[in-house]
């Protein structure tokens, strides 16, 4: 094969091009399904051995699995503090100071985003309450599986500090020499990270959510990763005595509305900027112009020769869409039935679109709102729901480190108003015993002794 030859298949490009008046029902579902249910079944019951094995043999299965799946060999896991000096020693100053000012606009967006205590006499004599505490120990999983992911540790940190969880335990995997990334333990020092550990994948999220020798027990577990990691999560979850879950964080996602007017480099961009995160990411494109589309599609074969992860974002552009819409109107319903992770208006006036957002979890307005600020900077929160989970789940916040705990306090007086409604709907219910609390209360009022 020719030198040209060669070059010209490394940057050829699988695109799916699709008019969504010509699908019929079955192919508008094809056009939006996820590329990870396709090996769905197998990811779950190898997630159910690793779990399982773990659970069984503790630290003994973790070094195991660390060295099988991240090809680092390690006798203790935790990252100890001569590490964290050395990792903070390693990095451009220049790369410190933009993790910190990220930090700060991430702590700004968040600070009211917790959860609201409040009171209320609901009659005379009943007092009742909300009142609001953190979790007390969480865990964070920060993947650095093809790329470390200190931008995570931002996301899920901070809000956890703003919570004043008690303890914050982190988990990344570890390199192959056995170290783990100086971006993300800058990025947990910074933080305030408790402790953090050097394990990734299934075998992490089973370590904080069983616990081993090492690795302590969490009561709720956060962080995006690939469909190992969001499986290891759902299963953990639905155990005895397992944590909660912050959402369904698989593998990345981008949806983009386009008008004709919308320029075709940035819209290319915007989508391998989601595709390179793997080779499961999917991005979609909904536009109303026949024309733009073309245009777009060539921007991502010019763009795509120039990435130095290509071949993974040519992986997730082959299960990816561009897909002419009879309208804007039509892209929203679309949209919204595929509840997209990550949601980019590019259009004339996307302020205006905006109320036709139903379900997505993060949403870019205009040319210039770049997904990738969302990523690292502008402030927002990137762990987001994914899977079309977007439908029903939110994005993290602080109130996810937060529990809200209701509280009634009830005078005579109080009892009297509200008892006898009480004991009518529990005699209604059959429940005489919820009567007869409070009726004996009722009774000792009239006749104290």
């Amino acid at each position: 094969m020719t030198t040209s030859k060669s070059a010209a298949l490394a940057n050829r490009i699988d695109l799916n091009l699709l008019t969504w008046a010509s699908l019929d029902a079955d192919g508008q579902r094809a056009a939006l399904r996820r590329p990870t249910q396709d090996s769905a079944a197998a990811v779950r019951l190898g997630v159910g051995k690793i779990v399982a094995r773990v659970r069984a043999d503790g630290d003994a299965a973790l070094r195991k699995f660390t060295r099988l799946l991240d090809h680092a060999v390690l006798e203790t896991f935790e990252v100890s503090a001569a590490e964290f000096e050395a990792a903070e020693a390693a990095l451009d100053p220049s790369l410190k100071a933009a993790i910190v000012d990220a930090a700060e606009r991430i702590d700004a967006f968040h600070r009211e985003s917790g959860a609201r205590e409040y009171a209320v006499d609901t009659a005379e004599g009943v007092h009742c309450a909300r009142i609001v505490r953190p979790i007390a120990r969480v865990g964070l999983y920060i993947p650095a599986g093809s790329a470390p992911l200190p931008s995570t540790m931002l996301m899920l940190g901070v809000p956890a500090r703003i919570a004043g969880c008690d303890e914050v335990v982190v988990c990344t995997p570890p390199r192959p020499d056995g170290s783990a990334d100086p971006t993300v333990l800058f990025a947990a020092r910074h933080c305030g990270a408790s402790r953090v550990f050097k394990l990734g994948g299934a075998q992490a999220i089973a370590a904080m959510a069983i616990g081993t020798e090492t690795v302590p027990a969490c009561d709720k577990l956060f962080g995006p990763g690939n469909a190992w990691v969001t499986e290891a999560k759902r299963q953990v979850s639905t155990v005895e005595g397992g944590p909660a879950i912050d959402m369904p964080a698989g593998p990345s996602e981008l949806l983009v509305i386009a008008d004709g007017g919308a320029t075709p480099a940035f819209v290319a961009a915007d989508l391998l900027s989601q595709a390179e995160h793997g080779p499961d990411s999917q991005v979609i494109l909904l536009c109303d112009s026949g024309p733009l589309m073309a245009r777009v599609a060539a921007e991502l074969a010019g763009q795509l020769a120039r990435l130095p992860r290509a071949d993974i974002a040519r992986r997730a552009l082959a299960q990816s869409r561009l897909i002419l819409v009879p309208s804007i109107e039509a892209a929203f319903e679309v949209s919204n039935r595929y509840a997209p992770e990550h949601l980019i208006l590019a259009l004339r006036a996307p302020e205006a679109w905006l109320s036709r957002v139903r379900a997505a979890g993060s949403v870019f307005l205009g040319d210039y709102a770049a997904e990738a600020l969302g990523d690292y900077c502008s402030g927002t929160n990137h762990v987001l729901p994914t899977g079309g989970a977007a439908r029903a789940w939110s994005g993290l916040s602080v109130t996810s480190f937060q529990t809200a705990i209701s509280v009634q306090n009830v005078t005579a007086e109080g009892l009297r108003r509200i008892g006898p409604s009480a004991v009518r709907i529990a005699e209604a219910e059959g429940l005489q015993a919820h009567a007869s609390a409070v009726s004996i209360r009722i009774a000792a009022l009239d006749n104290p002794r």
